[in-house]
This record gives structure tokens, sequence and C-alpha cells, in this order.
């Protein structure tokens, strides 16, 4: 098969489409001939040499694809080749053809198609686990979006309006507010131009925070959330050391988390096998109702995934950019 490698720790043109040995499925995996892979910002880090895979894990980029099932592994069951799949990957997704484990395999929910399938898997599990499983946001909560436009942000937008929430997010553009206001959010909050404390604070304090910036939102995020709040932070974009006013939390009863996804096992308590199987009980009926749906800023062929770094290091991409496989 073919699939991008990294020639060096660098900037995208260290990204190159060479020949690598096929992978084969070992027990409890499938194989899966890749349609497309998604695009993320932990895929960034890695390339720069700031996000290795855990222990195990595939060298190639990629945490999540859609495809087919070209072959079953020893003990798999429920799957069967020829089923068009999606799947949550710990790497390796950048490339024709890869394994991994059957508990970490969704359908392709009806109503999209199995190129845009590839943007769901690690957007939707990551939102669910952290905003739902672990915060608790249900109807008539308050949820607040850092980066509302991004694969995480339009995903956690969606979901929340789609549970009866109220939502908020933070954008920098015109066009990224805008398509922020269009998936549900009310208000959409320019970082630039606004004061996001203010403005959630004005409406009673958010429920939930998603926060994608880490240290150098911490005390305002604290600030902006409501009495017995949660604040789930999932990137660390702007820093990872802050100090902690313990005051604070404990006056408001607030809550704090740090889910990441990628290093989870798969089975046992909080492993990825359990996300998965929560996102298809209850998250995938909201995607087949038009409700939740993957939002495609570009397709790029797989060999060119250079471009697609630069696009997405550069800003401005609204939703997923998602890797194609001729």
């Amino acid at each position: 098969m073919y699939a991008i490698t990294i020639r060096e720790p660098g900037e995208p043109d260290v990204l190159e489409w060479t020949e690598q040995p096929d992978p084969s499925p070992g027990p409890g995996e499938v194989l899966v001939k890749v349609a497309a892979a998604g695009v993320n910002r932990a895929d960034l880090l890695q390339r720069r040499g700031f996000y290795p895979p855990p222990e195990g894990a595939s060298e190639i980029l990629g945490l999540e694809c859609s495809g087919t099932i070209a072959e079953l592994g020893e003990g798999v069951t429920g799957w069967t080749v020829g089923d068009q799949v999606c799947a949550l990957l710990s790497g390796g997704g950048y490339a024709e053809q890869v394994a991994v484990p059957a508990a970490q395999v969704l359908p392709v929910p009806s109503g999209v198609d199995l190129v845009e399938a590839a943007g769901l898997p690690e957007v939707t599990c990551t939102v669910w686990s952290n905003v739902v499983m672990e915060a608790g946001l249900r109807e008539g909560r308050f949820l607040l979006v850092h980066g509302g436009s991004g694969g995480i942000g339009t995903c956690a937008i969606q979901v929340a309006t789609a549970l009866g929430a109220r939502v908020a997010a933070t954008a920098g553009s015109p066009e990224t507010l805008q398509l922020c206001r269009e998936l549900g959010a009310d208000p959409a909050i320019s970082y630039r131009d606004e004061d996001f404390v203010e403005v959630v604070k004005g409406l009673g304090g958010a429920d939930v925070i998603l926060d994608n910036m880490g240290a150098s939102y911490l005390d305002r995020n604290i600030s902006a959330l409501a009495p017995d709040g949660h604040l789930a932070v999932i990137g660390m974009q702007g820093g990872r050391k802050a100090e902690l006013d313990m005051g604070k939390m404990l006056v408001k009863r607030a809550r704090m988390s740090t889910l990441a996804l990628r290093s989870r096992p798969v089975e046992g308590h909080n492993g990825k096998a359990a996300i998965v199987t929560d996102v298809r009980q209850r998250l995938w009926p909201l995607v087949e109702e038009g409700k939740v749906r993957p939002i495609v800023h570009d397709r790029i062929p797989m060999r060119e995934a250079a471009r697609a770094h630069s696009a997405l290091d550069a800003g401005g991409v609204r939703g997923k950019i998602l890797l194609t496989v001729d």
C-alpha cells in the first residue's frame, strides 16, 4: 500500500507519499480499505514531533477514516467484508489500508456519503465523551464552545442544539461567526472584538465549557462558568501551564476535566469501545436525522496531505479537511 510518512519532524513539506508494508488485522481487528481520512490538529503536532502515537499504534498519521471492510481478524463478529464503515483510530488513517479494533468501528450513517463519513469519528467521539458522557450536557443547559468553526466546534454546536441545550460559540472572522450562527450558536462571540466572559456571564454563566485553548483561557473560563459548571479542556493551543485559583472553583463548586481520546485503551472504564458504543446508540440517530452532520471545508487527494496541513496551519478552515484516496 501507499501512505503518508514523515521524513523528519518539521513543516508540511516533510510529508511524503511512500510505499509501506500492507497491514493485516490481528485478533479482534478489521482491515479497512480507506476511502478518506480526516485531518486533525493532533496530526499537525505529530508532524512537528510533539505528539507521538501511543505505544503499539501505527506511526502513520491519521486519527479517523472511512472506507470498506476488506478483511476480518480472528474472533470478529457483527461485521462483514464489504461493509461501509468509519473508524476511530490511534494512528494509520493517512494510508490506503488500516487495521483497527472492531470495537472502534462505526457504520456509515444513512444520509452521509462514504467520504464525508471520514470527518465524523474523531469529532463525534471527542464531543460526546467530553460534553455529554463526562459533563452531562442535556436539554435546558448552556454550553460555551471555543473555536466554534473548527471540526470539533461545528460538531459540538450541532450536538448541543440537537439535545435542546443553548449554545454560544467563539470564533474570529465574520464568516466563521456566521457559520456558528447557522449551526445554532446564539450568541456567536468574536474573540477579537468581544469579551466572552462578560457576554456569557450576562446570560447567567455556562453550565459546560468545551475549551481547546488550555492555559491562556483557564482563569477566564472559570469566571464564565455558572455555579456547578463543568470546564472540559481538550486542547492546549494557548499553552500548557497556568495559575489556578482554587477559591473561584470552590465558590462555584466548579469541576474541570481533561479527557484525551487517543491515549485511552480500547476496552475498560472510559475506553474507546465504550465511547464508540454510546456514540452509535445515542448520537448516530441524530446524524441519520440530519441534526448533526459533518461540515467539510475541502476534499484533497491524500498524496497532497502537505497542502491540507498548510491550510490548517494557516487558519480559517471551517469544519474538516478530508484526504481522499483515489
